[in-house]
């Protein structure tokens, strides 16, 4: 099977190279911005959008014309990559997946992408890389790059540049080290319950960082926008915000990993995260309840990462041979697993679960984790006999519908 796996690594540039990454970012985000504002003009006067081809030839006209002769110095092929992803913004919008594209802003997401392998040296001996006009760059050479190099992405973060290398190669294809099959039940007050018994405690990276966070954006506040002392206190909190990131992503790679080296079969929940937070403030005619209760649990809700969980939780499955399975989340922590009986009354508490009806008694999570562990069950054995039916609908996967369960 083939596996598509990038390796990011911290950059240690030169100014010159630094001055350069940043005006690439820049022109970009300019070319971005340029080709969003045309596309909406068109779509205000009623005339149809422009494809990719189309927005290429218009970049060449960019980057030849006298008002933005600056375009010339960047790479073309990142500013053709950000006409594609604006291709794929559309895309995603219409199709209902995503919000309509916005304007980028400077300092948030900078980077740039080159596609061609062709162009890209990369030195693993004496850690460094060549990219198209920023030539040699040193990096910090932590692990080895595995595949071949498909493109590479350069991005800003923290004030620091990092390099994410895109590698493909060919494995065979993995086994399951274990053949348990479990169930997951994602919590505030306890990050994910094992329908095995065991949890995984939160990290709350936010809550840690919020006393250092909430003081350097009051002195940032404080300073003259765009000041030089502002821009040195906005730095201050990007770095506050970059360390929550890591150790967030740190604690949730380890969770993952662990889960998924000890478990053919992962069941979890499909939990609308952004339905979940959502603000209660309410409108000016129908102001909302427990409006800073609600601040406070959304607020911890983004601080698990639920998403990010299961998206490495998906891939690590798979690179081990296992199998993410998604069930709905509807009355799995009002459900008794010992009579089955059905009630908002079973849950005395938030930790507490007591059925009224045959006096089970567990903790409310890991009853939420053995529901769901069922309903995965439920749904292989499902999907086993429709594909027993029709042999080309034998395979599915928890959230596209591709990996066949052997659970």
């Amino acid at each position: 099977m083939q596996r598509l796996q990038a390796f990011k690594y911290e950059l240690m540039p030169n100014g010159e190279q630094q001055r350069n990454m940043r005006r690439f970012a820049g022109s970009c985000r300019f070319v971005f911005n340029k080709a969003l504002a045309l596309q909406k003009a068109r779509y205000e006067r009623g005339e149809k959008k422009l494809g990719y081809a189309g927005l290429c030839k218009l970049l060449t006209e960019w980057r030849n014309g006298t008002e933005t002769p600056w375009l010339s110095d960047a790479p073309v092929h990142p500013l053709q990559q950000t006409l594609k992803d604006l291709e794929r913004a559309y895309a995603n919008f219409f199709a209902k997946q995503a919000d309509f594209p916005r304007f980028k802003k400077k300092g948030q997401h900078d980077s740039f992408r080159y596609p061609d392998p062709k162009q890209i040296k990369l030195d693993q001996a004496n850690s460094r890389i060549f990219l198209p006009k920023l030539g040699w760059l040193r990096y910090r050479n932590s692990r080895e790059v595995l595949g071949a190099v498909k493109n590479v992405t350069v991005s800003l973060s923290g004030g620091k540049w990092f390099v994410s290398i895109c590698t493909s190669r060919e494995v065979e294809q993995p086994m399951p080290q274990s053949t348990s099959a479990v169930g997951i039940d994602m919590g505030v007050a306890r990050l994910a319950t094992l329908s095995d018994g065991t949890f995984f405690a939160p990290l709350n990276s936010f809550k840690r960082h919020e006393t250092a966070l909430r003081k350097a954006q009051q002195a940032m506040s404080r300073k003259t926008k765009f000041s030089n002392n502002w821009k040195k206190a906005k730095a201050r909190v990007q770095k506050i915000h970059a360390r929550i990131g890591n150790a967030r992503r740190d604690y949730l790679h380890k969770v993952t990993t662990t889960i998924s080296q000890n478990h053919a079969m992962v069941c979890i929940e499909d939990l609308q995260v952004r339905n979940m937070s959502r603000s209660a403030a309410g409108t000016t005619e129908q102001p909302g309840k427990n409006v800073r209760a609600k601040s406070g649990l959304n607020k911890s809700i983004l601080d698990q990462g639920w998403f990010e969980f299961r998206r490495q939780l998906d891939y690590k499955l798979a690179w081990n041979g296992g199998h993410l399975i998604v069930v709905p989340p509807q009355n799995t922590s009002r459900t008794c697993p010992a009579c089955g009986h059905v009630s908002a009354d079973n849950r005395t508490s938030q930790a507490k679960f007591a059925c009224v009806e045959c006096g089970f008694e567990e903790n409310a999570d890991v009853v939420g984790a053995i529901n769901i562990l069922r309903a995965g069950h439920a749904r292989c054995a499902c999907e086993v006999s429709d594909a027993a039916r029709s042999p080309a609908a034998g395979t599915h996967r928890s959230d596209s519908g591709a990996a066949q369960c052997r659970a």
